[in-house]
């Protein structure tokens, strides 16, 4: 697995998201823990050492899984965690919190759930539009500057707050979804980024599981998953959307490779500052997922590939896409 810098943490180029872990997200039916540690345990078998979480999948119960799976194999990890959704300084559920306070609460609760006296790369998981950046992040130096974390990052931050943070303490990496169904971060977010020398994590690299090509209709996904409500997975939009999935299968045949990894292999084309986190709970995905590392798309591929229609709908609904600066 080859390995990037995201402004000076070293990771494996593709990383492995855990909040599937935590919680009924794609189909498949329940937890299943014993599953889950096993996914990690063959992610580091197959080169991953970027494991990511946030203590709000659960809550808490992606970060205890992820500290079981580390135990006795922490120096092999480069563990990423969140905070700032949930509240510790007693804001009303819902809230963003980044206080002062709530932050040094949570950075604690998170250590212990993972079973280590540090954290490789802390984020705050949404801005708080309540606490400004600067106080967050003057906080986060502290913890640093305490060894109880190595690097700090944002979640869906903007390029206002971007700049604003890293001006009190570089800022490691931005983490916000980017895929070839979500082309937005093109236009501003990565020239800033590679302005400030910030590296790039796309979650949802696989268009929460649709360039997977395993979705072809509504009925594919489970009545209790959030996709449901998606403005991208339903009516006209979902079967507009098709016609991604299907050029992304079409270059898959050619390469003999799977959509999953073509769409990972893309992102991984787009530069060396880019270090995708595709999740998944199950060893035989995470197995598919680590294979695109070795995928090299050819000039004509990738421009086919560039040249998609943008997806039909917003990435979120309308509470959720409230929550994230532009």
């Amino acid at each position: 697995m080859k390995h990037i810098s995201l402004g000076g943490l070293d990771v494996s180029r593709i990383g492995l998201g855990s909040m599937t872990m935590a919680g009924i997200y794609t189909s498949g039916g329940g937890l299943d823990d014993d599953e889950s540690i096993r996914t990690i345990h063959r992610a580091l078998e197959l080169g991953v050492t970027h494991i990511d979480t946030a203590e709000v999948y659960g809550p808490f119960h992606s970060e205890e899984l992820v500290g079981r799976a580390i135990k006795g194999r922490r120096d092999e990890v480069v563990v990423a965690t969140k905070f700032g959704v949930l509240s510790h300084s007693g804001r009303k559920a819902g809230v963003p919190d980044s206080s002062a306070e709530s932050v040094r609460i949570a950075v604690e609760g998170s250590l212990r759930r993972l079973g280590s006296d540090y954290i490789d790369l802390y984020y705050q998981h949404r801005v708080d539009p309540s606490t400004p950046i600067e106080e967050t992040v003057g906080v986060l130096a502290e913890l640093v500057t305490q060894g109880k974390v190595r690097f700090i990052g944002l979640s869906e931050a903007g390029p206002d707050t971007i700049r604003r943070a890293h001006a009190v303490h570089p800022v490691a990496a931005l983490q916000t979804e980017y895929s070839l169904w979500t082309r937005d971060p093109e236009d501003t977010l990565i020239p800033l980024l590679r302005e400030l020398g910030i590296g790039f994590v796309p979650y949802s690299p696989l268009g929460h599981g649709f360039l997977t090509g395993q979705i072809r209709t509504v009925d594919d996904i489970p009545d209790d998953d959030w996709r449901k409500t998606n403005p991208r997975f339903v009516g006209e939009n979902f079967e507009r959307n098709l016609r991604i999935v299907d050029e992304v299968k079409a270059v898959a045949a050619e390469a003999g490779a799977t959509p999953a990894q073509i769409a990972l292999a893309w992102l991984l084309a787009q530069g060396d500052d880019i270090a995708p986190i595709p999740g998944t709970r199950r060893v035989a995905r995470v197995e598919e997922n680590t294979a695109a590392d070795g995928i090299e798309l050819g000039p004509e591929q990738i421009d086919r590939l560039n040249s998609l229609t943008p997806a039909a709908g917003d990435r979120h609904d309308e509470a959720n896409m409230a929550r994230i600066e532009s």
